[in-house]
């Protein structure tokens, strides 16, 4: 029993810090370049080169832009800020959701927003710290106080999220409508490439092996999936509702895992937005010139940002 325990709690923390609903992300302090624009090389979705107008004549044209970042990783944040600056520079009906604000923070968000509060304000009654609001992020957020734009504090609260892996979508509809204005519960679940990638990542061989090769019961993986489509609808519900209030681009600013090679949180925009033109950022942690392989289509635009 204590080896299943540390074995669950170990898979749940990793589904945190890998997937989404991250409680802290990495804070770099290295010197970025003066001209992000040009720092970064981005390739389209036919892995051919291009260059940082197109991506933003793309971004202005879409409904939806969804931002699938490597978790704190300095230049990728800047140049997703830096684009969204671009975008609000355009005079773009523009909103900004991010994934590593929980909806129980809509408030405080849009006190400070307001101007009710001050950034350390915001920050306390937000839980904001370093770990889990790097400078990229709140880069952002200053751009749309700035400009005037909302932003969506876009996911799921971890309590919910913890009470589903444990027990299942069924006792959250047992909860009173306010509770449950702060979650989406998928249904059904995303079947496919999607779920496919989670297990592989999660360290599972197929769907039907007795045990992984980690240790990890298939049926705790089950579990650790629910949690992580409700990441996704409750994002990709986030998303619809800010589209429905007139803002386009709806910028949303996620773990890549969510978004690359039409991931869950994409799969549900178009489920509940049917119809909305959608385009996808990948940033990669690599040096390298050239795109891999597996890299090609799995976003719109993949961009190298560096290790």
């Amino acid at each position: 029993m204590n080896r299943l325990l540390a074995i669950v709690t170990l898979a749940a923390s990793s589904l945190t810090l890998v997937l989404g609903g991250c409680a802290s992300t990495q804070t770099r302090t290295e010197a970025l370049p003066a001209e992000v624009r040009t720092a970064v090389t981005i390739f389209d979705k036919q892995g051919n080169q291009t260059d940082w107008d197109a991506m933003l004549s793309a971004a202005l044209d879409a409904d939806v832009v969804v931002i699938g970042e490597s978790h704190g990783h300095p230049l990728g944040l800047e140049a997703a800020a830096t684009l969204f600056d671009d975008i609000l520079d355009s005079g773009a009906d523009a909103a900004l959701l991010l994934e590593f604000i929980e909806r129980d923070d809509q408030l405080a968000l849009d006190d400070y927003l307001a101007g009710v509060t001050d950034e350390a304000g915001f920050r306390k009654a937000a839980r904001r710290t370093d770990g889990n609001y790097p400078p990229g992020h709140a880069r952002m957020v200053e751009a749309a106080k700035a400009a005037g734009r909302p932003v969506y504090a876009a996911n799921a609260p971890r309590r919910y999220v913890r009470m589903t892996t444990r027990e299942g979508y069924e006792k959250l509809w047992a909860l009173n409508p306010r509770q449950q204005a702060l979650f989406t519960v998928p249904e059904p679940l995303i079947e496919g490439e999607y779920k496919d990638n989670f297990y592989g990542l999660m360290g599972g061989m197929s769907h039907g092996t007795p045990e992984t090769e980690n240790g990890i019961p298939p049926e705790m993986i089950d579990k650790m999936y629910r949690s992580q489509q409700m990441w996704d609808a409750t994002m990709a519900d986030s998303v619809a509702s800010a589209v429905r209030a007139g803002n386009r681009p709806a910028v949303l600013v996620v773990g890549r895992f969510h978004s690359d090679n039409t991931g869950g949180t994409v799969q549900l925009i178009n489920r509940y937005a049917p119809g909305l033109k959608i385009v996808t950022l990948s940033m990669v942690t690599t040096d390298d010139p050239e795109i891999g392989d597996d890299e090609i289509g799995q976003a719109d635009f993949v961009l190298h940002v560096g290790q």
